[in-house]
């Protein structure tokens, strides 16, 4: 079985990756990981004993320094029972799965949910752990412990230092112990690189498409593959116990329709979820704006601000220019932001600085 620095070395001779030795140095620990769960597990007199635990890996930084690629090296080398998901996603699962049990008269509903989670998999990998959700940040310690208990290895990636989680949220000193816990648990390493990979592949790159069907289509679709590799899945945000739904995600990217977005009852604090959570968003079919969608352009000016303050790449097709897509009705005059906005997020160095 070849170690994970010998298949990212491989990689890297035949063109298919970059060098980098920031993302060279975490693979070890990447190794030691997959070494450990390969082992078989030891067998009691009568029956299996729990596996073992091992100390799992956080691993944080910038976006577009290569986190995921390296989760997908870790993900596609084991064999044992290993679950990828993003953290969003797999918390809106817990909830469910809680709500199922305490419907059932289980008094602690974390109990069972995580002995459930712990026999379906051996590695948790999560993509972008970020805690926004108090009725997230008051159950995570909580699920955790009987998870590292149970002998699930858990490897994360996140944009955060485990200190800035949930960083001003509502009564935070209770979210204090998880914390601890993931330090105490898991090897918090900083994927240090000056680069930014994701950046780099969008420079020189057209990233606003005036709507000129096959054609524009066809260049959405083959930035979309080089972000994402094709594959993706719904992501489903929890906000003020709603659903939001984003038809496709991987990575960090997302895609979506304006009608998905703007056309619905979506609010202020949707989109800030929505900007919380992706850092890329490809948004396509924006149209013409006037009194005749009001409501959809109000939503979408609202969607544009969530973006540009939390610095997420949009790429996106629309009906006309920015300056072009507003031009009549109420609300004309306060689309010249949004437009200004967009103007400047086709540049190729905007939000180069975002973590």
């Amino acid at each position: 079985m070849e170690t994970l620095p010998e298949i990212y070395a491989a990689k890297v001779a035949a063109g298919e990756l970059h060098y980098d030795d920031a993302q060279e140095a975490v693979l070890p620990e990447f190794e030691r990981i997959r070494a450990e769960v390969e082992k078989p597990v030891k067998k009691g007199w009568f029956r299996k004993s729990a596996p073992e635990q091992i100390d799992g890996l956080y691993l944080w930084g910038g976006v577009g320094r290569g986190k995921s690629m390296l989760m997908d090296l870790f993900v596609d080398s084991l064999t044992a029972p290993v679950r990828r998901v993003h953290f969003h996603a797999f918390m809106q699962e817990i909830h469910g799965a809680m709500h199922e049990a305490r419907q059932r008269g289980v008094e602690d509903a974390i109990q069972p949910v995580a002995q459930s989670v712990a026999q379906s998999v051996r590695v948790l990998a999560f993509d972008e752990m970020q805690i926004t959700d108090i009725t997230d940040a008051m159950i995570v310690g909580r699920l955790f412990e009987q998870l590292f208990e149970a002998g699930v290895v858990i490897v994360t990636t996140s944009n955060r230092v485990p200190d800035d989680l949930y960083q001003h949220g509502l009564n935070r000193q209770l979210f204090l112990p998880f914390i601890a816990l993931i330090k105490e648990r898991l090897t918090v390493w900083e994927l240090a690189s000056p680069n930014d990979y994701r950046q780099n592949r969008l420079q020189g790159n057209q990233v606003y498409f005036v709507q000129a069907g096959h054609e524009a289509r066809s260049d959405i679709q083959a930035i979309w593959q080089d972000l994402t590799g094709g594959a993706a899945e719904p992501l489903t945000l929890t906000v003020k116990g709603r659903s939001v739904v984003l038809p496709a995600f991987r990575n960090g990217v997302a895609r979506a329709s304006f009608f998905d977005l703007c056309g619905t009852m979506l609010g202020p604090g949707d989109y800030l979820a929505i900007a919380d959570a992706i850092k890329v968003l490809v948004l396509e079919d924006i149209p013409r704006l006037s009194r005749h969608n009001f409501n959809e352009a109000k939503r979408f000016v609202i969607l544009v601000d969530a973006l540009y303050e939390a610095k997420v790449r949009l790429i996106c097709s629309a009906a006309s220019e920015p300056e072009m897509l507003y031009i009549e009705g109420e609300g004309m005059f306060e689309f010249e932001r949004t437009a200004s906005r967009l103007r400047e997020m086709q540049d190729e160095s905007w939000g180069q600085d975002a973590a």
